[in-house]
Order: C-alpha cells, then sequence, then structure tokens
C-alpha cells in the first residue's frame, strides 16, 4: 500500500490531482485519517488505462514529466527503438478477431526466446481487453496484460504486428485497428514509459503512415527510430 505521496509518484500525477480522483471514486482508494493510502496493483492499472484513453495534449505533458526523470537520472537517450527486433515483427498477421490477433501476438513475442509464460501472457492479455481496450485509436492498440509480470520475460522487448485487415478491437473513435504493440516489460516504470512513448508516437507523429508503407522488418524499426528522432528534436 501507498499513500497519496508516494502513489502519485509512482504514476506521476500532481497529489492534489490523484487526491481529487480518489475522492471521486475514479481509483481505488482507502481514506486513513487525514491520507490516502492505495493498493500497487490496482493503482497500476489505473494509471495505464488513464494513460491510453489521454488526449494527445495531455500525453505529451505526463510523456514530459516521465522523460524529465529520466534525464535526472542521466538517461536522456532512452527511447522503444532499441526494444524492437526482426524476429518478433509480423507484417502478414492473418487473425480475423481480437482473440485470435491476441493468440497470434503471443506466438509472436515467443519467437523471440524471452517469454517464460506463454500462457500466461496470453490469459494475461485476455484480462487486459477484458477490463478495457487498449486500443487507442487511428488504427493502433498498445498490448499488454492487465498486471504486468516482470517475471514473465527474460528482458523487456515489444513485438510488432500488423493485420491483414483492420480488426474491429474496440477504439474509442468506432474505427478498425490493424497495428498491434505488444509490450513485454520487466520494469513497472519502463512499463509507463513506454506506453506513453508509443501512444505519443502515434498521436503526434506520421509513424502510423510509416508503418503502412514498411515492406518488412527493418522498414518497421527504421520507422519507429526516426519517428523517434523527429520527436526528440
Amino acid at each position: 500500500m501507498l499513500n497519496l505521496r508516494q502513489a502519485a509518484e509512482r504514476v506521476h500525477l500532481d497529489a492534489n490531482e490523484l487526491r481529487h480522483c480518489a475522492q471521486r471514486g475514479e481509483v481505488a482508494a482507502v481514506l486513513r485519517g487525514d491520507d490516502w493510502h492505495f493498493e500497487c496493483g490496482s493503482l497500476d492499472e489505473w494509471a495505464q488505462r488513464v494513460l491510453l484513453a489521454a488526449g494527445e495534449r495531455d500525453l505529451r505533458e505526463r510523456h514530459a514529466a516521465m522523460m524529465d526523470e529520466h534525464r535526472r537520472a542521466s538517461r536522456a537517450g532512452w527511447g522503444v527503438t532499441e526494444l524492437f527486433s526482426a524476429e518478433t515483427i509480423d507484417l502478414g498477421v492473418q487473425a480475423k478477431a481480437k482473440a485470435g490477433i491476441l493468440r497470434d501476438m503471443t506466438d509472436l513475442a515467443d519467437r523471440g526466446g524471452k517469454v517464460y509464460d506463454v500462457e500466461g501472457l496470453f490469459r494475461g492479455l485476455l484480462a487486459r481487453e477484458e477490463a478495457a481496450s487498449t486500443a487507442i485509436g487511428e488504427g493502433v492498440a498498445l498490448l499488454h496484460p492487465r498486471f504486468p509480470d516482470p517475471y514473465m520475460f527474460e528482458e523487456s522487448f515489444i513485438a510488432y504486428g500488423r493485420s491483414a485487415r483492420p480488426i474491429f478491437f474496440g477504439a474509442s473513435d468506432g474505427e478498425g485497428t490493424w497495428h498491434f504493440f505488444l509490450i513485454c516489460s520487466t520494469d513497472r516504470e519502463l512499463h509507463l514509459h513506454i506506453l506513453a512513448r508509443l501512444a505519443v508516437l502515434a498521436h503526434g507523429t506520421d509513424l502510423i503512415a510509416r508503418l503502412d508503407a514498411a515492406e518488412d522488418a527493418d522498414g518497421v524499426i527504421a520507422a519507429i527510430r526516426d519517428c523517434e528522432r523527429e520527436f526528440r528534436t
């Protein structure tokens, strides 16, 4: 359990803003005396849902706050590009429905040989989608387990799949989804950073058009690298 100050630092929010969310019942919390207390797992899940639902301006502000912490820790060069590799990229995912996509993306992640519990990952993805869709609009979904387990993977990585056709995935814009990023992170802090960075790139750059044009895995990695580089400048 975390107190208000600890919880606010964990999810990169102002303490007063988090207090108001607790008071309105938007996030699970218990009032003990004069201080709110939060259970870590529930807080993390709530933070992920809020991040995926945020508008572009809010996303940029939260991403900037996260990166400021990285700069203070001398990690200014951090980016998501380094988490992609050719063996976990597929430009021809064939599934026609959500459950099939989750299975195909789980199998794709397993190709890299870094997943310790393949079925656990699949169940975690199903649970996450049952709680709320990870589709963020503009054809993109940021897949991840409902409760990320740092011991599920050998190291952090991202699998990417482009489906052969748009899939109804529950995006708020009502459009289909065909770009699927599966986030496999061994670190809770890194997990939120990845979510924020990918969402910002999807909404704030021409990444989707570049991914649509990519012809192979190298083209996908180049598109992500170039958009990240341009976003930083």
